[in-house]
């Protein structure tokens, strides 16, 4: 069973290895901590037998959420942990009354996209040489949650 629970300082050294252990370019502890402390960020967690298997970020900016980041350890990778983690940042974003959720995911990360679009993201628009490590495109993904004509 996968648990999604806010997170909290405590599961940060879980966190970080699943970072480095993701990302080229992986977030600084003290990031992971200064956005702990945001009032727009909100972290969440996905725990398989009460241990950290991914995380999720998202900003809520204004009438918007921005994913900031979701990563799964590859270790508990095709369980629904990713799934269950956006499940919640799109629950979240419904609570909050956000008018829809976008991210950029590099264009190569096709099991991201596929997971995106199975939770009704759209492309929507492409960042060239987006990413620093190789200079690859991400893509501009949008969830809609309210009907895109009576957004004004």
């Amino acid at each position: 069973m996968i648990e999604v629970v806010k997170m909290t300082k405590e599961h940060l050294d879980d966190v970080m290895k699943i970072e480095w252990e993701c990302f080229t370019i992986p977030w600084s502890r003290k990031s992971m901590e200064d956005e702990l402390e945001r009032k727009i960020a909100y972290y969440y967690v996905g725990l398989v037998g009460g241990k950290v298997a991914g995380y999720g970020g998202m900003w809520h900016v204004v009438t918007e959420g921005h994913i900031t980041n979701i990563a799964v350890s590859e270790k508990f990778r095709r369980l629904g942990v990713g799934n269950a983690i956006v499940s919640k940042m799109i629950e979240l974003a419904e609570e909050k009354d956000m008018l829809g959720v976008t991210l950029e995911v590099r264009v190569s990360n096709e099991a991201a996209i596929l997971l995106y679009k199975k939770h009704g993201f759209k492309i929507e628009g492409l960042r060239k040489e987006y990413y620093d490590d190789n200079k690859e495109d991400a893509y501009i993904m949008w969830k809609y949650l309210i009907p895109v004509e009576n957004i004004t």
